[in-house]
């Protein structure tokens, strides 16, 4: 019998054979012998591993910089190309159609095979589609809409696979850690997406000059990748011998699918986290024109009529992203971790309860926009700020109902629920509904700001059936992670 070669710890222990190398992922796989039973444990991660996790979330934070360039810059995207905030919307939209159409593929791809090459010719791929697409014409708007597509599909080879690294390196309670210093990066890439749209807008003159800082970026990002990670990343614990060396229990992506359509928590938690998307997708979009048009309405500041628009209310509200972000998942990570002594259920009730708060407080902020634009940046905040603290919570959630070997493609059919169902939408219905409202009455400035008011309440009920779903997959959390545990 051929013996196995040695393995890379992983940080967790295995009770049967090591994890395939991975090249041995897909049709290969039946042709390597099975090795004897062993056991891989190590007391702790390395350096080499907190590395690894550093170079992710570098990638994580350009990733989501580069996905909210277009909302910090919207008003200047709207005059260029002259769209009505409909077709505004749509531009987003199309970015996450592509994005969630493709994350399937990646998951199914990462489960198999080399992640590390996956994860750099995405980077290379979105790299240079936003750096080509900051040399769009207005004549020729439907190229830009046609980049921002192809951008999604490179963002999504990332975003599927990069959390199950994560997972493979660490053991659960510093994986949480690690997971919550990860997705940190979201709001806080989101927030300087702003920041540097609206800068770079403002510095040049010209807003094409925004989509030409994270491609350079992005190749810092692609040295780093193939410097510092290893080119294969052990997989953890043995529960891969679904793809195992002997092939004898492989199982099909429709077998996978149908096994996570059985796994409730798993649901139902995609549902919460769709509401989520749904809520930020349309805050992310419109908050800063909507600021805008609420200043406006107050004579605060005067209708824009030149080329460049101020940016200041995208400034504010990048920076509100990044605070709000940071403190939020801080605290969600921390309320699970001393609320999961309480109870084996803290985690999606902590979800449900923070999607029920930011329900109210964005009501409360699109209530009070008309005469207070200083109560409408708070209740914002505090909408966010909740918003942020699931961040973490929810893909801990998936990590520990879904068994290791079907985690990728569990984060890629997360990804194109939440999307299909939720920011892919909701920018662009927020928009259609604002064209709806402002055809119905006389074009004024009011009017304008009121069909945008008006159609942002959407989102404050949409996070309200958020958290009942959260609610939901606490009813069935503790029976799924147990079974998830026996596989």
């Amino acid at each position: 019998m051929q013996k196995p070669r040695a393995q890379e710890n992983t940080g967790l222990q295995s009770q049967s054979r090591p994890p395939p190398q991975e090249q041995n992922y897909g049709a290969t796989t039946g042709h390597v012998r099975q090795g004897p039973v062993v056991s891989v444990s190590r007391n702790g991660p390395t350096k080499r591993d907190y590395l690894i996790a550093a170079v992710l979330c570098y990638v994580n934070l350009i990733n989501f910089m580069d996905w909210f360039i277009v909302p910090g810059i919207l008003l200047d995207i709207q005059k260029y190309f002259e769209l009505s905030d409909g077709d505004a919307g749509l531009l987003q939209t199309v970015f996450i159609l592509c994005y969630m159409l493709a994350a399937p593929i990646f998951g199914y791809l990462g489960d198999r095979y080399n992640r590390k090459i996956i994860l750099g010719a995405g980077i290379f791929f979105w790299s240079g589609v936003t750096l080509g697409s900051s040399f769009s014409s207005e004549l020729y708007y439907w190229i830009f809409f046609l980049s921002r597509g192809l951008v999604g599909v490179g963002t999504a080879s990332y975003s599927t696979i990069a959390p199950t690294i994560i997972a493979d390196l660490f053991e659960e309670g510093k994986r949480t850690t690690m997971l919550s210093i990860f997705y940190i990066f979201i709001p806080v890439g989101s927030g300087l997406g702003y920041v540097l749209a609206a800068s770079m807008a403002d510095v040049t003159g010209d807003w094409h000059w925004a989509f030409r800082v994270t491609p350079c970026m992005g190749g810092l990002a692609l040295v780093l990748l193939i410097l510092l990670v290893p080119h294969r990343i052990p997989r953890r614990i043995a529960a891969h011998r679904a793809l195992s060396i002997s092939g004898t229990i492989r199982t099909t992506w429709c077998q996978d699918v149908l096994s996570l359509a059985k796994n409730w928590s798993f649901v139902w938690s995609s549902l919460g986290l769709t509401a989520m998307a749904f809520v930020t997708g349309a805050l992310g979009m419109w908050v800063p024109l909507f600021l805008y048009r609420a200043q406006v309405v107050q004579g605060i500041v005067s209708p824009c009529l030149q080329e460049s628009c101020a940016s200041s209310n995208s400034l504010i509200f990048g920076g509100t992203t990044i605070g709000t972000g940071i403190l939020g998942v801080i605290t969600g990570a921390e309320a699970a971790r001393r609320l999961r002594k309480i109870s084996n259920k803290a985690d999606p009730l902590i979800c449900a309860t923070s999607m029920f708060i930011s329900a109210l407080c964005l009501y409360i902020a699109l209530m009070v926009a008309q005469t207070n634009i200083i109560s409408t940046l708070i209740f914002i905040a505090f909408g966010e700020l909740f918003l942020s603290v699931n961040w973490a919570v929810v893909t801990d959630i998936l990590l520990y109902v879904v068994t290791p070997r079907r985690q990728s493609i569990a984060i890629a059919l997360q990804i194109l629920v939440s999307h299909l169902l939720g920011d892919a939408g909701s920018p662009y219905l927020i928009g259609i509904i604002s064209n709806a409202l402002q055809a119905k009455n006389a074009h004024s400035f009011q009017w304008s700001f009121r069909s945008m008011q008006y159609s942002f309440i959407v989102c404050a009920f949409v996070a309200v059936f958020g958290g009942g779903f959260f609610l939901l997959t606490s009813f069935y959390i503790e029976e799924d992670r147990k079974e998830a545990e026996r596989l």
